[in-house]
Order: C-alpha cells, then sequence, then structure tokens
C-alpha cells in the first residue's frame, strides 16, 4: 500500500512533466542533522545517510552498509532498498528518463556522482516535499570565549586569509554552516545535537566578511567596533548579493555549496574551484582544545561508569528507552553537559544487530538476563564533544560471542597503539582494526573512525579510519577508534573511543580520551598477548586516576573489579 504522500508527490510530477523526483537526507545548509528531514518524511527512514528517488510506478531507497537491515524495516514496504556503495541511481534507473530535484539541496557533484549524464535532471525551486525550512528564530547566536575556544577569530581569519593570496583569489565563499562557526567562534541551536548555527559567509581578500544570517537570531552580536569588518546580510537576500558581488575570483567548494548558488556566481564570476581550507584548518585541535576535550570526556566517563555500575546490578528488567534515559540522567547531573551529541543508540539482542538502531515505542525491547546491550552516545558540553560505545554482557556468554568481542578488541588495541610514525596513511589503521576478525571471516560493514569536531558536529571530515582513505593523521586530530561486529537478527558489538593524535619527542602515537573500561565479562584473556593485557591495564589505572574522586565507594569497588 502506497502512502498518501507518495501519492500527493506523484500527482505533481504532471505539472513539472518529470518521471521522479530524488529526495536528499541533508537539508539546504547540508548539515548532519536535517531540519526538515525530507528524508523521513517522505520514506520513515530515519538513518543519519540515504537517498529516496520515486518515481511514477516504483520508489528505490539508497543506504550504505550500517542501514540496509533498519531500511528494510522502517521502508521496505513503500521502496526497493539497494546498498548504494554496490550500485549507485545510474545503474539502477532506466536512463533518459526527467528526474526532478531542488538545486538547494544538492551539490553539483552529488548529481553527476548519482547520476552521470544519462538522465534529463530538471531543477525545481519549490520544494514539493515540505513547504519551508523549520527554524527556531528564538534562539540567539552567541560567541566563545577565548579560554575555550583557544585561538580568537582575527588569527583564524588571517591564516584563511594566506590561502586566498596564495590562490590569487578575491575572496571565499564559506557555505558550510560548520566552518562559519569555527572561523568566527561562533555558536548556535539551530540543530539538534550540534550546536551549530545556520548561516554563510563571504570572507575578502581585504578581510571584510558578509555574514548571512536570519537577522533575529544575531541583533547586537556584532556591534563591538572588534567586530566592524563584518557585515550582516538577511540570509533571503544571498541571491542578491552573489549576483552584485564585485569580485573577479571566488574560490566555492563543490562539496557543500549547493548547485544553486553556484549557477547564480559562476555567471558572474570566475570560480577557484577548491576545498574550502577550513575544513583542515579546525581538523586540528589546538592545545586548548585538546585540554577542553579532556576534561570533557572525564566528566563524560564518570557519568558512563555510574551508568554501567547502576545497570550492572539492577535487580529487575528494564527497556532500552529506560536504560537510554537513565544515561542521560547520569550526563545531565554534570552543569555543563548541555544535549546529547546524536540519538542515543541503546540495543539490547538482536537490536544490536541494526548499526544505527534508535529505540522507539514500537521496537523498545525489554533487557533481559544474558542479554548482551550495546549503547552508542554522547554528549555536548560547554567545552567539547564526546562519543563512546561499550557493549556489556547481563548474564554469561558462549565462548563464541567472547571470542568475537575479544578479537574487536584486539583490534581496537591494535588501532590505539599504532605507531604512527610508520603509519602510511589512516587506511593503514583501518587494515589493523579488522585484522582479528578477518582470521575468522568475519567483518564490519562501516569505517572504523571518524573524525570529531571541538563543541560542534560529533562526525567532522576530512580525517577518518576507513577503507581507501588516503589521508595523514597529523598531531592534533580527534578521531574515533570502533570496529564491531553484527549477527542480524542475534547480537552486535562496537567497541568505540575517542582519541587524539600526540607528538612528544618527535614521536606521533594516540592517546585515550575516553575514560571507560571495557566489559571484563566479555574477554577471553587467552586470546589476548601480554601487550595488549598490559594495554588494558595501563587503560584501567589511567580511568581509576582520572575518575575515583567522584565515585561512591561502591562505585570504585566496581571500577577496580575490572581491572
Amino acid at each position: 500500500m502506497i502512502s498518501n504522500k507518495i501519492k500527493e508527490l506523484r500527482h505533481k510530477f504532471i505539472k513539472f512533466n518529470i518521471d521522479g523526483y530524488v529526495v536528499p537526507k541533508n537539508d539546504m545548509y547540508f548539515n548532519e542533522y536535517s531540519s526538515p528531514d525530507r528524508l523521513r518524511f517522505i520514506s520513515n527512514f530515519n538513518g543519519s545517510a540515504g537517498l529516496a528517488i520515486i518515481l511514477r510506478d516504483k520508489n528505490y531507497l539508497f543506504v550504505d552498509g550500517r542501514y540496509t537491515i533498519q531500511a528494510k524495516s522502517q521502508s521496505g514496504k513503500n521502496f526497493k532498498i539497494v546498498e548504494i556503495h554496490k550500485k549507485l541511481p545510474w545503474k539502477v534507473l532506466k536512463h533518459k528518463i526527467k528526474i526532478g530535484y531542488n538545486p538547494y539541496c544538492f551539490t553539483s557533484l552529488s548529481l553527476r556522482r548519482y547520476f552521470k549524464n544519462y538522465f534529463v535532471l530538471v531543477p525545481i525551486y519549490s520544494d514539493l516535499i515540505i513547504k519551508k525550512e523549520q527554524r527556531k528564530t528564538n534562539k540567539k547566536f552567541y560567541f566563545l570565549e577565548d579560554n575555550i575556544s583557544g585561538e580568537n577569530f582575527k588569527s583564524k581569519i588571517s591564516k584563511v586569509l594566506k590561502f586566498l593570496r596564495k590562490d590569487k583569489s578575491d575572496c571565499l565563499f564559506v557555505t558550510a554552516p560548520e566552518n562559519v562557526a569555527w572561523l568566527l567562534n561562533l555558536r548556535g541551536e539551530d540543530n539538534p545535537h550540534s550546536p551549530i548555527p545556520n548561516c554563510r559567509l563571504i570572507l575578502k581578500k581585504n578581510g571584510k566578511i558578509y555574514l548571512f544570517a536570519n537577522k533575529s537570531k544575531i541583533r547586537d552580536l556584532f556591534s563591538n567596533d572588534n567586530l566592524k569588518k563584518i557585515k550582516v546580510i538577511d540570509e533571503n537576500n544571498i541571491h542578491i548579493f552573489l549576483k552584485e558581488l564585485n569580485s573577479k575570483k571566488i574560490i566555492l567548494d563543490r562539496l557543500s555549496c549547493c548547485l544553486a548558488y553556484e549557477n547564480i556566481i559562476k555567471n558572474e564570476i570566475n570560480i577557484s574551484y577548491k576545498s574550502d581550507p577550513i575544513y583542515n584548518l579546525k581538523s586540528i585541535k589546538n592545545n586548548i582544545e585538546i585540554k577542553n576535550f579532556i576534561k570533557s570526556h572525564i566528566l563524560d566517563g564518570i557519568a558512563v561508569i555510574k551508568f554501567l555500575y547502576w545497570i550492572k546490578n539492577l535487580k529487575k528488567n528494564i527497556s532500552e528507552l529506560d536504560a537510554e534515559k537513565k544515561l542521560n540522567y547520569f550526563r545531565k547531573k554534570n552543569k555543563n553537559y548541555l544535549f546529547p551529541s546524536f540519538n542515543t543508540i541503546a540495543a539490547s539482542g538482536p537490536n544490536g544487530a541494526i548499526i544505527h538502531y534508535r529505540a522507539n515505542k514500537k521496537t523498545n525491547r525489554l533487557i533481559k538476563k544474558n542479554d548482551i546491550f550495546l549503547f552508542d552516545s554522547g554528549g555536548q558540553y560547554k567545552y567539547g564533544t564526546t562519543d563512546i560505545t561499550r557493549t556489556i554482557s547481563l548474564g554469561k556468554q558462549s565462548k563464541k560471542i567472547k571470542n568475537i568481542f575479544s578479537n574487536i578488541l584486539k583490534g581496537h588495541i591494535s588501532v590505539a597503539s599504532a605507531n604512527l610514525d610508520k603509519l602510511k596513511s589512516a587506511h593503514s589503521l583501518d587494515i589493523l582494526a579488522r585484522k582479528f576478525l578477518k582470521k575468522d571471516g568475519l567483518d564490519y560493514p562501516h569505517g572504523t573512525g571518524h573524525g570529531v569536531g571541538y563543541f560542534l558536529n560529533v562526525h567532522e571530515g576530512p580525517i577518518a579510519i576507513s577503507r581507501g582513505y588516503k589521508i595523514m593523521l597529523r598531531p592534533g586530530h580527534v578521531i574515533s577508534n570502533e570496529p564491531g561486529f553484527y549477527k542480524k537478527g542475534k547480537f552486535g558489538i562496537r567497541l568505540e573511543n575517542m582519541i587524539y593524535v600526540k607528538k612528544s619527542q618527535n614521536k606521533m602515537y594516540f592517546k585515550n580520551l575516553t575514560m571507560v573500561p571495557f566489559d571484563k565479562e566479555l574477554i577471553n584473556f587467552k586470546l589476548l598477548t601480554k601487550k595488549e593485557k598490559d594495554y588494558l591495564m595501563n587503560y584501567n589505572l589511567e580511568i581509576y586516576s582520572n575518575v575515583k574522586k567522584y565515585l561512591t565507594y561502591e562505585e570504585k569497588f566496581w571500577l577496580l573489579s575490572q581491572f
């Protein structure tokens, strides 16, 4: 039975003379957390990545390997689920058909990747899914103090200006709101899990800045004399400004600039297609940011350890939603905690095999005795972003389960203790993480690590640990380390720490940020080498020394039992 939303969309095909319409996950700002979420609206799929194509007689939902089980469950009645890493849309659809799209929600590169030149792509500037973007106009922007950011905005701007002058361009169009946030030390509340202000800016080579935003969110924020080079322009007038921009050459990043703006600019100005330099600049955290990251993770570790002690000693069954609520309760006890950095994954038994599972009233499951329980969660603190996954046992487990857990742990330790000076690329770390699983013919369908923003997005490019990822890690990079394994209909295991690259005495190595032990009950110590056992002992000692004064006697005793 086709949903009414799909029927309503198809009725519009005649008016626009199209055979289909493509719906992205992202919004007009290309934020990680979309507002509105067009893909969820039309397909019921609530994963963090995907693409739907609605045709006159068939619908497709393209997702990656993390979401195949979830997509089939949430959208399988109305959509054919396709793994996008195996088949892109141009390989699946009948060529030469007319496909409509919203040019504010796609880049020229994304359209080319999905459709090549095999289709007639029809730009439709009126949104066929949702009438307008959802905004919380009462939520104001604010600045970070220098003792939190570690670098004032003038210093950051001077770094970007060097890039501009080297390229011999007149200006840079910063279209990613997260990059504007970093450059100006600006934050907001336009996104549910990231303190990112929805805005864009143009930086001219003379240092003049034009910030495009909802003026009601700014008011007198830029009235200070130190900010007189920043001119605020209502975001609704960006088209007019771009058409009248008096410049000869502009840098534009096609990964974050929508096709609508690119088309306006290329008709008026010579474009230098380059990656926005802010991505690389903000990926390298300064000393103050690293210190604040460490503080945030100690606070987060305390909350998670208290949660682990609580759930391990429960005498009754609770649901996944109960566990999620309790974990957030422990985080909220700290005054520096603001909100979750993403939707918490609290998955027991077979739900753990759904990699980005989210419990709701329909799926909510009682966590039973002898279940494996996987929880992946994080927090936004006033000076840092956290992300942690632990898998724990609530009873006895088979030797097979323990062996899988232990091989995942071995891969995790291999990454954490890798010799970064000999590393050729982040891809080498991905191989290390999978090494012990692959000996038993096992693997996992996601990357081993993602970059993490500083009080920004919990998932941040351009760094990652993944297949084919050639980027070199540098001191100051903060990244996750999260190998896992998932058995459909049975269980899921993932072990995630946040780590950062440190350089000392001319040596580069990883340091753990996450301060939470691994479940001793799931480890087969016979599979661990002496070096791996020593690593765990040293890690547990570090955790204990950082958190002991914040724990009760019973919690400390339990933590020591994990050694």
